[in-house]
């Protein structure tokens, strides 16, 4: 059975017409090889997303076609073991709803699928500065624009004490405990809380008597995603690129990785898990949800997410997680490994709230 790249179908805006695909994988049960191995070669040169749709379980013998598509959507009644493969209650509607997403942010669908494709990168900075680099064009696009005239007014941050850190450290002999400490805005990662955090990790990356690193937030949520009062204000967006480079907390974190625990609670969203997910041991509560809502902005993660997320758990699992934006559990991320434990620890500990 043919499988024919149509390309994006472009607009005369350049809006592609069509940005994803769906390949109904149990029509390809009893194909020949040779036609698998032409579907898999198409569908890893295809410009739009490809998704596939499963209601029966897909043999072995297609496995070059679920890693070329972008994920596979499964039942709930089948295996889905494999990282190419995401359980949903009915994988038509879940089609129907990315589809719909799709259809609303085309233009960062796209360019998030060009930057997962090769995921993992060869290397952390590699990555990371492509990232940045789609990240930046987005914020120039008229999907962002349009989510920005669209979304309320935020409401401006209260008065805060400008010597009050927004990350909070102390040293005990060769352990050093970092908080975000901006409780009250839910510690939403903006420009101060970026700076503040990669000043207290360079010092970790210089010091080599600095030999346990640990990451928590104050209060109920670990950290909401990135402050949405500051979004919108780049204006010299090559700039915003460069700063988006160098300043990246995150690229530390992968440099201490071995060194580091984040303790997660609560909600881990946008920033929050793409930081998170670099460190050596991440540790989430049980009641934490994580999620990766930036699409749905005409943006990509950009939080060195597109690197992070899918080390620990795949491109195809991570691109459905940025695609339909959906939460997963503490449990769902415990067995795609994107924590490492689920404790319930944060009631005893000193320095932030349950």
């Amino acid at each position: 059975m043919p499988f024919v790249d149509a390309g994006l179908e472009l607009e005369p805006d350049g809006r592609p017409g069509s940005a994803v695909r769906r390949v109904v994988v149990d029509d390809w049960h009893q194909a020949p090889a040779s036609e698998i191995a032409a579907a898999a070669a198409c569908a890893a040169d295809s410009l739009p997303l490809t998704v596939g749709v499963a209601t029966r379980q897909p043999p072995l013998r297609l496995r070059p076609l679920l890693e070329a598509l972008t994920f596979t959507l499964v039942g709930p009644h089948l295996d889905a073991e494999a990282d190419q493969l995401v359980r949903v209650p009915d994988p038509w509607k879940e089609y129907a709803a990315l589809a719909e997403a799709v259809a609303r942010r085309p233009r960062a669908a796209v360019a998030l699928w060009q930057l997962l494709r090769g995921a993992p990168p060869v290397g952390t900075l590699a990555g990371l500065a492509t990232e940045a680099a789609t990240y930046s064009m987005l914020l120039g696009g008229e999907e962002f624009a349009a989510w920005l005239s669209a979304r309320p007014i935020p409401r401006p941050p209260a008065a805060v004490d400008a010597d009050r850190p927004f990350v909070r450290q102390r040293r005990a002999d060769a352990d050093l405990s970092l908080v975000l400490d901006r409780p009250e805005r839910r510690n939403a990662f903006g420009f101060r809380m970026r700076e503040e955090l990669y000043g207290a990790l360079e010092v970790a990356a210089l010091d080599t008597t600095v030999e346990r690193v640990e990451l928590a937030g104050e209060g109920p949520v670990f950290c909401s995603g990135g402050d949405l009062a500051e979004f919108g204000q780049a204006r010299d967006l090559v700039a915003a690129y460069l700063v988006r480079l160098d300043r990246a907390p995150w690229r530390l974190l992968d440099r201490l990785r071995d060194r580091v625990t984040v303790r997660v609670q609560g909600a881990a969203v946008g920033a929050g898990i793409e930081m998170a997910a670099f460190a050596g041991r991440v540790i989430a509560a049980p009641q934490t949800f994580f999620a990766l809502p930036e699409m749905e902005m005409g943006l990509v993660p950009g939080a060195g997410g597109t690197v992070s997320v899918p080390r620990r758990i795949g491109r195809w699992r991570a691109a459905w997680m940025m695609v339909s934006g959906a939460r997963i559990d503490a449990g769902t991320a415990l067995r795609w490994g994107l924590v490492d434990a689920i404790e319930d620890t944060h009631a005893d500990r000193g320095d932030h709230a349950a």
